[in-house]
């Protein structure tokens, strides 16, 4: 029987043990973190308490008016033993086998995601009561599975920065430029500017509209010995903890990154650049190819 013709129910059964199997692995590395303490660094916070760990993982929900596209970070970085690592790496497996049920559960019938989302804190009662305390109102999907980031082998050093310079590039034509744009304001003056402007290019020139993506952490890994493929080191985006493994008990070196990200682009423009500098569609972010 293919996820085609397997009754939406069954799947739903399955997410539903995944997520129970999914909260008892956290709390089984959120306890051997709290009892063990190990090296850690956190990101602009208070020393604080080991529970913050837990609170870290198990934060997978929407704040009421919470942009979906948006995730909240926990930047960190902990000196794991072989023990604690192994849970981490068993709590991204259980996140793995999530995102494929929800990929085949949103093939299989669309709209029962929405019922995913709520149904899911209503199995564990302390989270629905965190949920219902903190005004939060659903299960957050991409914080469900987004992954921990661990280190494959022992690392000697670490840098984190601001990456403030990322953005998503998605090619348009020009007949899909043109939709954009009616189902704006037809009759105001800057879109027919814009109408016009796209009546005047080729039918077949492809366009390109750019998204700035928010700024994210990126953390640089120098490996203590080369690995397998020859590298020496290794750049990892991150969200959530950084997992190194306890070389000598201890954290690597670190070189903290600013408390803000900057405000203007760090990074030189590329020569080979193929965007014109000015959008040729303000409205919609869309450029012309060089």
């Amino acid at each position: 029987m293919t996820d085609a013709t397997l009754p939406i129910y069954h799947l739903l059964h399955e997410i539903d043990a995944q997520f129970d199997q999914l909260v008892a692995t956290i709390e089984r590395a959120a306890v051997l973190y709290e009892s063990c303490h190990p090296p850690t660094w956190r990101f602009c916070r208070a020393p604080g308490d080991s529970s913050w760990l837990r609170e870290a993982l198990l934060d997978m929900w929407h704040q009421q008016g919470q942009d979906g596209r948006e995730t909240r970070n926990y930047i960190a970085v902990i000196a794991a033993n072989d023990e604690l690592i192994n849970e981490f790496h068993t709590i991204n497996h259980a996140k793995s086998h999530i995102s494929d049920l929800l990929t085949r559960i949103k093939q299989a019938e669309p709209n029962a995601l929405n019922d995913v989302k709520s149904r899911l804190p209503r199995r564990h009662p302390s989270l629905n009561e965190v949920l219902r305390k903190s005004g939060f109102a659903r299960l957050h999907l991409k914080q469900c599975w987004r992954h921990i980031p661990i280190a494959p082998a022992p690392v000697s050093r670490v840098r984190l920065a601001w990456y403030s310079s990322g953005r998503s590039i998605k090619r348009v034509s020009v007949q899909e430029a043109e939709h954009k744009l009616l189902q704006l304001d037809s009759d105001a003056p800057h879109v027919r500017i814009q109408l016009n402007k796209l009546a005047g290019i080729p039918s077949n020139e492809v366009l390109a509209q750019v998204q700035t993506q928010a700024p994210l952490m990126r953390a640089n890994l120098f490996f203590v010995e080369p690995l397998a493929d020859g590298h020496t080191r290794r750049a990892h985006n991150i969200a959530m903890p950084l997992i190194v493994p306890a070389n000598e008990g201890r954290l690597p070196h670190l070189k903290a990154p600013s408390d803000t990200p900057p405000t203007t682009r760090t990074r030189a423009k590329r020569r080979d650049e193929k965007l014109e500098d000015e959008p040729f569609l303000p409205s919609l972010r869309i450029f012309r190819y060089r």
